[in-house]
This record gives C-alpha cells, sequence and structure tokens, in this order.
C-alpha cells in the first residue's frame, strides 16, 4: 500500500498527560502492540528520562518483534550553554535503543529568550546539534517544532528558520505543533504551505482541541502538504485533548482516499480496547466508531435508511467495525418497530396490528418515563409479551428489603426476602447484600439458581439511576438502567417507579428474563 500521509500516535505519552488517563507499563506494551496490529506507523512510548515507568516500557519494547510500527522515545533539545555530548536527557534518548527519537524544541522567540533564557542563535544551534548528534548515532529524528503557529503569528521569518536548522540537520520530518490548539484551519493550511515550501516538503502536523478544531486543522494541514498526522487514539491529551487520531484515520482513508492502513474495519475495536485499558467510558457520540454514531431514532430517518443506508449515513459503518442500530423510542414510527423486531427474529409486516400495538405500548411506557434507546432486552421483553410469546421465569409472590443501621456498630445490614414460584413449586429465600439491590439480586438469583443453571453465567456490570422528574423533591420517578453481560456479549434493561426498589425490582427481573428467553 502506497501511503502519502504517515500516523504517529502519541497516546502514550502525550494522550496520558490528560486529566484522569494512566497506564501501567503492561497496558503501554498492551496499546503498543494493538496499535502495531493495526497498522500505526509510529508510536511513541514517552520521555524515558522523565519517569521508571516510561524507561521500563523502554525496556521492554527493546525485548519484542514489532511487525509494522516503529517505537519512538520523547525528549527536548539539548540544554543551553550545554554540548550535546554532555547533556544527560540527550544520552537518556539514544540508550532507549529506539529506531526513531522526537525532540521538541522551541520555535516561538518569546519562549526562546524568556522561557529558556538563551539567545535565538544559540536556540537554532541546539535545535541543530542535537538532530545532527542523533542522526551520527543512527537515529531517525523528528523535531516537533513546539508553538509554531503562535509563533508564524508573530515572527514567520525566526519560525521558518527553526525548522530549517532542524531539516538541514538531518530530521526527516519537521512537526508543526499547534500547542495552544487556538488555531484555525484557513491559518494552519497557509502557515503549513509555507513551511513545505521552505523545507521541500518533509512536513508533520501534531494539533491539540482547544477550540474543537484538532481533527479539522489536521486534515487541512494535510490538504497543504503535510506528510504525518500526530495524534491520539480517542483524542485524549492535555486539557481538552489532542487531535483524535481514530477520526482523522477514517477521515483521511475514507474522505480524502489518503490510505494510512491497510483495513480500517478494526478501528472501532482499537478505540474500545484502549478506553478499556485506560478506564474511560468510551463517547458513545465519537464519530465513526461511537454507538451511536450509526444508530437511528426517528421514524422518518429509519424509514429512510431501511431503504437507502446512505440517506442518513455518510459511510458503510460496516468500514470502521461498527454498526446500524435502530433504537425505540417516542420518536419512533412503524419502521423503527419493525426493524427491531426483525432484529429480534419477528418478520412483521408494515400496518401489521401488533406493529401498532407494539408502538403503541412504547409510547406509553415513555411517557411514564421509560426509555428503550440503552434498554435492548427490556424492549425485546417487551415485544415477546405484546406478541404472546415472553416466557416469564416465574410467578412472584412477595419481596422486601430490610436495612438496619445501628449506631456505634461497624458498618450496616441490609437483606431480602424473595418469595416465587418457579415452574409449580415454591421458593423462599433469604439473602444480605452491600446495598438493597445487591441483596435483591443476590436473593433472585438464589431463588432461580435450582431452575435455572445459567443464572451464574449473568454478571450485573452497571447501575445507573435517574430522576425522570425532579419537581417532586425526594418523590420524584425513577427510572434504573441496568447492564447485564455473560461473558459473550452484553444488553441493558429499564425499569421506572416512584420507588427505587422497585424500578431496580423491575430491571433485575428482565435482565434475567430477557437472557432466559433468547435461550428459548
Amino acid at each position: 500500500m502506497q501511503k502519502s500521509v504517515h500516523l504517529y500516535d502519541t497516546t502514550l505519552r502525550d494522550g496520558t498527560q490528560g486529566t484522569g488517563i494512566s497506564f501501567s507499563v503492561q497496558d503501554k506494551i498492551r496499546v503498543a502492540e494493538r496499535l502495531d496490529s493495526f497498522g500505526i506507523d509510529y508510536v511513541e512510548g514517552g520521555f524515558p528520562g522523565s519517569n521508571p515507568k516510561d524507561a521500563e516500557f523502554f525496556k521492554e519494547a527493546r525485548r519484542r518483534t514489532w511487525r509494522h510500527a516503529k517505537i519512538a522515545a520523547f525528549g527536548a533539545t539539548r540544554r543551553g550553554r550545554t554540548r550535546v555530548e554532555e547533556d544527560a536527557q540527550v544520552r537518556v534518548l539514544l540508550e532507549a535503543e529506539t529506531p526513531v527519537v522526537t525532540i521538541v524544541g522551541k520555535t516561538w522567540p518569546l519562549q526562546v529568550t524568556e522561557v529558556l533564557g538563551v539567545s535565538l542563535e544559540e536556540n537554532l544551534a541546539m535545535i541543530a546539534e542535537t538532530v545532527a548528534y542523533l542522526r551520527q548515532h543512527g537515529r531517525e529524528v523528528f523535531y516537533d517544532a513546539e508553538h509554531f503557529f503562535d509563533s508564524y503569528r508573530d515572527d514567520p521569518a525566526y519560525s521558518l528558520a527553526t525548522i530549517r536548522a532542524a531539516h538541514e540537520a538531518g530530521a526527516s520530518l519537521a512537526i508543526l505543533c499547534d500547542t495552544n490548539g487556538g488555531s484555525l484551519p484557513e491559518f494552519v493550511a497557509q502557515a503549513t504551505r509555507d513551511a513545505v515550501a521552505a523545507l521541500g516538503g518533509a512536513v508533520g502536523i501534531h494539533t491539540h482541541n482547544d477550540c474543537g478544531l484538532g481533527v479539522a486543522n489536521a486534515l487541512a494541514a494535510v490538504a497543504a502538504g503535510a506528510s504525518q498526522v500526530q495524534g491520539t487514539i480517542n483524542g485524549y491529551g492535555e486539557r481538552v485533548g489532542n487531535c483524535d487520531l481514530v477520526t482523522v484515520a477514517a477521515n483521511l482513508q475514507l474522505k480524502l482516499d489518503r490510505p494510512v492502513v491497510s483495513d480500517l474495519t478494526g478501528l472501532r475495536e482499537l478505540s474500545l480496547y484502549v478506553d478499556e485499558l485506560a478506564n474511560v467510558t468510551p463517547n458513545i457520540r465519537a464519530p465513526y466508531v461511537g454507538a451511536a454514531a450509526f444508530t437511528h431514532k426517528g421514524g422518518q430517518h429509519v424509514h429512510a435508511v431501511q431503504k437507502l443506508a446512505s440517506s442518513y449515513e455518510h459511510v458503510d459503518p460496516r468500514l470502521v467495525g461498527n454498526r446500524q442500530t435502530i433504537v425505540v423510542s417516542d420518536l419512533a414510527g412503524q419502521s423503527n418497530v419493525l426493524a427491531k423486531a426483525k432484529e429480534l427474529g419477528f418478520v412483521l409486516e408494515k400496518g401489521a396490528p401488533e406493529a401498532a400495538k407494539i408502538l403503541t405500548e412504547v409510547k406509553r411506557l415513555e411517557a411514564e418515563g421509560y426509555e428503550f434507546e440503552a434498554a435492548d432486552a427490556s424492549f425485546d421483553l417487551l415485544v415477546r409479551r405484546q406478541l404472546g410469546v415472553a416466557r416469564p421465569l416465574f410467578e412472584l409472590k412477595e419481596y422486601h428489603c430490610d436495612f438496619r443501621f445501628v449506631p456505634g456498630h461497624q458498618g450496616s445490614t441490609c437483606e431480602a426476602t424473595v418469595k416465587l414460584l418457579v415452574n409449580g413449586e415454591a421458593a423462599y429465600v433469604v439473602a444480605e447484600g452491600d446495598g438493597p439491590v445487591n441483596a435483591l439480586d443476590a436473593a433472585l438469583r438464589k431463588a432461580l439458581r435450582p431452575f435455572y443453571g445459567w443464572i451464574d453465567q449473568v454478571a450485573l456490570t452497571d447501575y445507573k439511576v435517574r430522576i425522570v422528574d425532579g419537581r417532586s423533591g425526594t418523590a420524584a420517578r425513577t427510572r434504573v438502567l441496568i447492564e447485564s453481560a455473560d461473558g459473550h456479549g452484553s444488553w441493558g434493561t429499564v425499569g421506572v417507579s416512584d420507588n427505587i426498589i422497585e424500578a431496580s425490582w423491575q430491571a433485575l427481573v428482565d435482565s434475567y428474563e430477557s437472557y432466559g428467553n433468547a435461550r428459548g
């Protein structure tokens, strides 16, 4: 595959500067390996001189064989008025033994004189000598021109002089950095064109997202001649983040016909994988890869995409590993119901009384506070119940919860009692839990376990409470959403009541009944 643009990932360094983002050494290795298998060209592992974790990463990286990606170490130019051979952090960069070294240097005269405290001439020497020294030791060198665009507004001549110094000393690329993330695409494009002209090419782009333009600015730079894009998976980074390499990759390959990887179908999986290791909740509205990216809710839209998907989908979701999703809500028409029912294996004709009955029930329940967008399993049960094919797991006789707190005693106690009739047999159990919902779940499992051996395959993975109408204060109607999983897939259920315990019970029961019905 002939590439005109290469991707450089800095999730493991720049991305970890984002609030709440942290990786262990093993996490960093796993992310790097996934980026390598996906086809990212360069993976920046961190700053080997900044902390023991990054130093350990490079030791581990040396022990591995990388199929595609080149591992890069990140550092800075030599210090002012110091021989490059004697600079400790430059020595550490060489000791990392990576094929690529990326060094950052000052471009803005204001920073050179006020922050570094050196002359403009000394700064140029710092850039050139560091690049040349690393090149002499066999490293491919990228030069990150910090604050390039801020500098270019003030002093274009000196800004170009800094990247020219790096280029003439042997840097493969001068990376133009919108460090403050405050530039606009038109200016980025013009400055990039000037840089490309000054160096005869050999320019990359590194943008931040402070104006929400990280991806747009990167694409503008590519259109102006940049041949490398630096960014992070899912846009992690300090302040509001970096250019999102996931979105950039999809736009370059699918919109601009600039191939960057051989196969984009693993893009969503990559995004979710990195979120998982970072312990970050995936952004459902992320372009291309978010759960909502190809989700259709309005009845007219659903009717249209069933006839012509491109009417409301700008690309085929399968190209990035995503899928079309139809949700049912109070905005739905029969097309939503028919499409969703078909997903569940029930083929209904348009205009069928069953479809109208299901839609009427959905709208009635949503008026009471239910939402089925994130509760696919509850909707599955709704359809089955309206069609008369739902199989209840049990008949409820009674349940109650008891919470005790005694001052002076350690902790508190929550106990739940459940009385059921299962397959004609009575089940009367008591269980304790950390709270009322946990106790109810424990009691329900205990009661059903003798009859349904699969019950322990199901795990409750998330529990959310929403106030439907806060005007009633503590008497407000409550919506409970529960997410469950069995190791192969996950599903959501919903319950609504003025009583949070009752709402939780509804969602709990739906979780097990939907799973049991799906098993047949």
